[in-house]
C-alpha cells in the first residue's frame, strides 16, 4: 500500500508541475499575441492614412482633357 501512496503522491506532483509549466507558457503566449496586436495595430493605422493631396500650384492641381 505504501508504494501505492507513493505512486499517487508522486503523479501528483507531476501533474502539478505540468500545469505551471503549462501556465506560464501560456501567459507568455498572451504577451506575445498582445506585443503583436499592438504592432499591428500602428503599423494599420500609420497605412490608414489618407493620402494629402496638393491644394495650390501648378503641378497636381490641373487636369488637360482632350476629347
Amino acid at each position: 500500500m505504501d508504494s501505492a501512496v507513493n505512486n499517487m503522491v508522486s503523479a501528483s506532483m507531476a501533474l502539478q508541475q505540468a500545469q505551471v509549466a503549462q501556465q506560464s507558457q501560456l501567459s507568455v503566449f498572451k504577451e506575445v499575441l498582445d506585443r503583436q496586436a499592438a504592432h499591428i495595430t500602428a503599423l494599420m493605422d500609420s497605412v490608414a492614412q489618407a493620402p494629402q493631396l496638393v491644394t495650390s500650384g501648378s503641378v497636381g492641381t490641373q487636369t488637360n482633357t482632350t476629347a
